[in-house]
């Protein structure tokens, strides 16, 4: 039997020598046929000489041959059992070209053919700079035969015969070409199948070219056909051919490269077979005792008898290999770089341990910074919260009870609520420098637990909001309200009266004890006058009654009780001041600079919507989009939400409400999730071809390499930035005092995730999943005026204006505009830098940790209730930026070698 590495196995015959000379063959392509017969050669001994050009062997065309009026034929290339390659002048374009032509006893065998045109049809599904292109296929006078680039070089196996190894350097360079082309093949859904030394040019200027694509098929079919001496085992056991069969392949080919020698030397397929069984191969740190032993570990993962434990990309096999940037060299080239290539870029992007030391110490201290601005300048640290949550619903159940309406309660519902009545009234009418020294007393209130009783199941109007204080509307009789302070003390009640008259007309109404009422509110009634009442209650009653008086903890402030009851039991109760205001008045006017901040944040945000998913039909139909990365998008967001809703407040007691409930969740996160896939899929390839860097991270990430340094890093530095600009946002009130102006009303939090725990972690889900929407639309955003502006920076700068109306809409609390056009400035900038440096997944975490930060309800009092609320941000936060930086600087898990 032939050398294995000179035989190839087809399904259409047996055995054939395949070419391997001197040639300029780049692609698929096959021989071309002559106008004219070919001229005999002649019998010549050592000593003689030719009588005439007539006796060399030109094959079937002279030089100078005209073939199909187009091509004049210039020389053989080369000869084998598949046919014959003449280099040829294309005189209809003007350039040279290459024709390959079906050997004439093959030309009619529908085989041959069919394996032609296979040859054409998946080399012109390929286009790469180390990828030889195929023009066309054709027939003429009955030659059939390909057209295809002309490369001036010669094939690696010839190379490696006359001159044997390559120095290291330069074989590193040639290997991270080969795995450029290959992969560019495998990103198409092309295995090539046929890889060896003899199938790779090297031109005249040095630069690799994979050729013959006649036995590429797509990944997964089954085909027992190549070059023995190069088959992957599962190929040569006839086996499912995947690329990571051309993994194996490209394995042997880096052998011979650094080696000059080849991995399996055999003289028959039975003894080829063995030594695969028996993995009887060289090291080949043994034949070349200087090489690098990063290079032997590669080579030798490409070698596994199991594809599973190969390496998963051939731009994987580039990145492990010493030194190089495969992306950088694909940019350079005009290439955009696939999703695996930009995975497997960025070597070299792990921190050292103290950078990784430092950065987790800097992340706690700015950490307690903003606790420590947090107790000074957030809501819930200045107005007082002295009872816990259960505390609260067990007065308020006490005072339903007390009130008769504790029987047949069949629901109840309770939650949080911030009431800013007196805060604004606080802010109209005083400028002093310590105002908000007002609010930590416990009355007049700024928290409120509202608790609500019904006689059948409570479920709000709307699928996905929870229950409210005023959500499902009070409209059946026996449904009650009452809203207690932070003490516990009634400060509100309403509940829905019977709605007939007594069935006794001549009965005598039951007297109503207003003193009841007085004792829950924590009022005493003789230091009240009756006065004529003022607000009419929002249910029917046929008594009314009102009181003024002081409050007891603040004499200088008067308020007035409004009352009223019907069929002798109260229906209503409220305690009003001069700064109170009814929910059911009308709003006011909001002011126009806030009103065109609305509308700006509005259809920003829903444009890049828009245009992300007119964007992905044409990535779809032209089969470049990321749809493994645009997938696990897409589940990150349908998973968050689903904890989030799962873990929230949104839920009812009702069977069938519930059941209901719950397939709108579904409906809502499968919503968000297409929206993300499709805005993924139109914004990824545009941010991947002019902005890649900023997506190593990520790609990584959705690769499955969470534990990589550069995920590590990306994260990190997101959760820095983000605590940066959570910083300037908790300074930003104690600047106006400074300047001396009034302080701006304390930072509101969210006072629902107060209720507990679970609440608090469904708060951390959903803004988990709106950092992740948030930063793909912003770096989609920068990259679109990358792609419009030319520049870089002055795309920076304009994606800065353009975000700046999305962060300053209703980011702080009412006060200077100038200030806070400035401290929203700097948040912009800080956000803007992130995209432009790091990237995507920088960017997540960015948001992520801000949003997060932003209304969280920290405390530096950890003997409060409270505390243990403030403490899940903070774990999430540190997890998050401590995490990052130990797999940044992890030993072992350094840049792409990871993915190899």
């Amino acid at each position: 039997m032939a050398d294995p590495d000179l035989t190839r196995l087809s399904d259409a015959g047996g055995p054939a020598p395949a070419a391997s000379r001197r040639s300029s063959l780049a692609g698929p392509s096959g021989p071309s046929r002559s106008a004219s017969p070919p001229r005999s050669s002649r019998s010549l001994t050592s000593s003689s000489w030719l009588s005439s050009t007539d006796a060399i062997d030109h094959g079937r065309f002279e030089p100078g041959a005209l073939f199909d009026d187009r091509y004049r034929i210039v020389g053989r290339l080369g000869k084998g059992g598949m046919g014959e390659v003449y280099r040829a002048d294309d005189l209809k374009l003007g350039q040279q070209v290459a024709l390959k032509f079906l050997a004439e006893s093959v030309d009619r065998d529908p085989a041959r053919l069919t394996q032609l045109h296979t040859e054409v049809r998946m080399a012109r599904q390929v286009s790469h700079p180390n990828v030889c292109r195929v023009y066309d296929a054709g027939e003429y006078e009955g030659h059939t035969f390909l057209s295809m680039e002309y490369v001036d070089g010669e094939d690696l196996s010839s190379l490696i015969r006359r001159v044997g190894r390559f120095p290291q350097d330069r074989a590193i360079e040639l290997s991270r070409q080969i795995c450029a082309g290959l992969a560019a093949a495998h990103d198409r859904g092309v295995v090539h199948r046929d890889l060896k030394p003899a199938n790779i040019m090297l031109d005249g200027s040095g630069k690799i070219r994979i050729t013959d694509f006649g036995l590429a098929g797509a990944t997964g079919e089954v085909l027992r056909a190549g070059t023995p001496g190069y088959m992957a085992p599962e190929q040569l056991s006839g086996g499912r051919v995947t690329a990571r069969s051309d993994i194996y392949a490209l394995g042997l080919v880096l052998y011979e490269l650094f080696t000059g020698r080849r991995a399996f030397d055999a003289a028959t397929m039975a003894e080829l077979i063995a030594k695969r069984e028996q993995a009887d191969i060289t090291l080949p740190t043994d034949i070349v005792r200087d090489l690098d032993s990063g290079i032997e570990r590669v080579i030798m993962r490409c070698l596994e008898p199991d594809p599973a434990r190969r390496p998963g990309s051939a731009l994987g096999v580039a990145a492990a290999l010493p030194g190089g940037d495969p992306l950088a060299a694909a940019l350079a080239a005009g290439e955009t770089p696939s999703p695996d290539m930009v995975a497997a870029a960025g070597a070299g992007s792990a921190m050292s341990l103290r950078t990784a030391v430092a950065c987790a110490a800097t992340i706690a201290v700015v950490l307690v910074a903003i606790v420590a601005l947090y107790q000074r300048v957030l809501m819930s640290n200045v107005a007082p919260l002295p009872k816990p949550p259960a505390a609260l619903i067990d007065r308020a159940q006490e005072i339903v009870q007390k009130l008769g309406y504790g029987d047949h309660v069949a629901s109840t519902a309770a939650g949080f609520a911030t009431s800013l009545d007196w805060a604004r009234h606080i802010d109209r009418t005083m400028t002093e420098p310590r105002r908000w020294e007002q609010l930590r007393s416990t009355r007049p209130e700024t928290y409120i637990l509202w608790y609500r009783t019904s006689p059948i199941p409570l479920e709000p109007l709307g699928k996905e909001v929870p229950i409210s204080g005023l959500n499902p509307p009070m409209n059946v009789s026996g449904m009650t309200l009452v809203v207690v302070d932070s003490a516990g003390r009634l400060s509100e009640l309403l509940a829905v009266p019977q709605p007939t008259e007594r069935s006794d007309p001549g009965s005598v109404p039951a007297h109503v004890d207003w003193t009841t009422l007085f004792d829950a509110a924590g009022l005493p009634m003789a230091a009240f006058s009756a006065v004529q009442p003022a607000w009419r209650p929002p249910v029917f009653a046929d008594e009314r009654m009102a009181w003024e008086g002081r409050l007891p903890e603040r004499p200088d402030a008067v308020v007035r009780v409004e009352a009223a009851a019907t069929a002798g039991r109260p229906v209503f109760f409220g305690i009003t001041g001069p700064w109170t205001r009814s929910v059911r008045a009308a709003s006011t006017t909001t002011p126009m600079f806030n009103r065109v901040l609305s509308l700006l944040s509005a259809l920003i945000m829903p444009g890049l919507m828009l245009a992300g998913a007119l964007l992905a039909r044409r990535n779809v139909t032209l089969g470049r989009g990321d749809r493994r990365g645009a997938f696990r998008a897409a589940v990150a967001v349908f998973g968050l939400l689903m904890g989030a809703w799962l873990l929230g407040s949104n839920h009812v007691a009702s069977v069938n409400g519930e059941t209901s409930r719950f397939f709108a969740a579904i409906g809502g996160a499968l919503f968000n999730a297409t929206l993300v896939w499709l805005t993924y899929l139109g914004l990824e390839p545009y941010v991947r071809r002019f902005s890649p860097d900023s997506l190593i991270g990520w790609s990584r990430l959705v690769a499955g390499g969470w534990r990589d340094s550069r995920v590590g890093r990306d994260v990190a530095i997101g959760v820095l930035a983000g605590l940066a600009m959570t910083l300037v946002f908790a300074a930003h009130n104690l600047i106006p005092p400074l300047l001396g102006r009034p302080e701006p009303m304390p930072v509101l939090s969210d006072p629902s995730v107060l209720f507990s725990t679970r609440l608090a972690l469904a708060r951390v889900l959903a803004q988990l999943q709106n950092a992740l929407t948030s930063a793909m639309l912003g770096v989609g955003g920068f990259v679109a005026l990358r792609i419009l502006l030319k520049n870089r920076w002055l795309a920076a700068a304009t994606a800065a204006l353009i975000y700046a109306p999305v962060v300053l809409a209703g980011m702080f609390s009412p006060g200077d505009p100038i200030i806070d056009l400035v401290s929203g400035s700097i948040i912009v900038i800080l956000f803007v830098a992130v995209i432009v440096g790091p990237g995507l997944l920088a960017t997540i975490a960015t948001l992520a940790t801000h949003f997060l930060l932003l209304r969280a309800p920290l405390t530096t009092d950890m003997s409060s209730w409270r505390a243990s609320t403030g403490l899940v941000f903070i774990a999430v936060i540190l997890a998050l930026g401590v995490g990052g930086c130990y797999f940044a600087a992890r030993p072992g898990a350094r840049g792409a070698s990871q993915l190899v």
